[in-house]
């Protein structure tokens, strides 16, 4: 049996970066699998900019 990855981001924050690009309406009506495969990897760019952010800022 095929088992799932679990998700490193939350659902919360993928809706915040999806909302961010303005794809968030195609996620509500089509649910993720609808999402350009673009709109995907300019996700995680997002959200990899986010991680070091936080990142350079817990090492002040």
């Amino acid at each position: 049996m095929a088992r799932r990855r679990q998700g490193v981001m939350s659902d919360d924050l993928k809706y915040e970066i999806a909302k961010e690009l303005g794809v968030d309406d195609i996620v509500k009506t089509e649910g993720w699998g609808g999402v350009s495969s673009r709109d995907c990897g300019n996700m995680v760019k997002i959200a990899i900019e986010m991680a070091e952010r936080n990142l350079k800022d817990q090492s002040k």
